[in-house]
C-alpha cells in the first residue's frame, strides 16, 4: 500500500492591508540592523536623560615615578664649578623615554682657555650606584642596533671655542637595573671623566647604548 499523506488545510490568502502592514514591519528591521532606526539612542535618553561627560585622559609621565637610587660616596666624580685638566666639562639631560625607547642628551663644554678639537662618537660606560660597570651592558657608535631609535648623523670634525658646547644623544631600550653614572671620554683613547647622570639609566642587565656623533648645541 501506499500511504497518502493529507495535505493541511491551505491558509487564507491574506488581504493587501494584512501584505502592507507585513512589509513595512520588514523594512523597519531592516533599517534597525543598519541604523538603529533611532530606537537605540531613544532609548539611551529615557534612561538618563542628563549623560556625564567622559572622563579625562588620564596624564601620564615622560619616565617612570621611580625615585632614583642614592649614589656612592666613595665613587669620584667631575665637580660641576671644576675643569679638568682635559679642558673640557660633561653633563647629561633629562631621560625622553616613549615605548621602551629611552633617549638622554650627553653635553661636552670647553671650559679651557684654548680651541678643543673632536671627531666622532663620544666614548660612553654606563656604571651602577656604586660605580662598577653594568653587567652586558654594551656601548656602540650609531644608533642601528637600537630598535626605533632615529637615525644618527655622520660624524663631522668640530672645534669648540672656549665656553661653546657640544652635544650627543644617547639611546637604550628600557630594561630593569639602573645606571647611576657615566664614565664619558670625547671619544676613544682620551681622557675620561665619570659624571652623575642628572636622571637614571634604566638600561642593564645586558643591553645596547647606541651613541651619536658630537655636533655643535647650536645645530641640536
Amino acid at each position: 500500500m501506499i500511504a497518502i499523506r493529507r495535505r493541511s488545510a491551505q491558509r487564507p490568502a491574506q488581504r493587501p492591508a494584512q501584505r502592507a502592514s507585513r512589509y513595512a514591519a520588514l523594512a523597519c528591521v531592516l533599517a534597525l540592523g543598519v541604523s538603529g532606526c533611532g530606537l537605540s539612542a531613544e532609548l539611551e535618553r529615557e534612561r538618563d536623560p542628563a549623560p556625564k561627560p567622559p572622563p579625562s585622559p588620564i596624564q601620564t609621565t615622560p619616565h617612570p615615578a621611580t625615585a632614583t637610587p642614592k649614589a656612592s660616596p666613595t665613587v669620584p666624580v667631575q665637580q660641576g664649578g671644576e675643569c679638568p685638566p682635559s679642558g673640557v666639562r660633561f653633563g647629561t639631560g633629562l631621560v625622553d623615554a616613549a615605548m621602551g625607547l629611552r633617549a638622554m642628551s650627553l653635553t661636552m663644554t670647553n671650559c679651557g682657555d684654548r680651541p678643543y678639537k673632536v671627531n666622532g662618537y663620544p666614548s660612553v660606560q654606563v656604571l651602577d650606584k656604586t660605580g662598577a660597570p653594568l653587567t652586558g651592558v654594551r656601548t656602540v657608535e650609531g644608533t642601528d642596533e637600537v630598535p626605533m631609535a632615529p637615525d644618527a648623523p655622520e660624524p663631522k670634525a668640530l672645534t669648540l671655542a672656549p665656553g661653546e658646547t657640544a652635544h650627543a644623544g644617547l639611546y637604550w631600550r628600557t630594561h630593569v637595573e639602573k645606571g647611576i653614572y657615566l664614565r664619558v671620554a670625547p671619544q676613544k683613547g682620551r681622557d675620561f671623566a665619570t659624571v652623575r647622570a642628572d636622571d637614571y639609566l634604566d638600561i642593564g642587565p645586558e643591553n645596547i647604548l647606541g651613541t651619536t656623533a658630537w655636533v655643535p648645541l647650536a645645530e641640536g
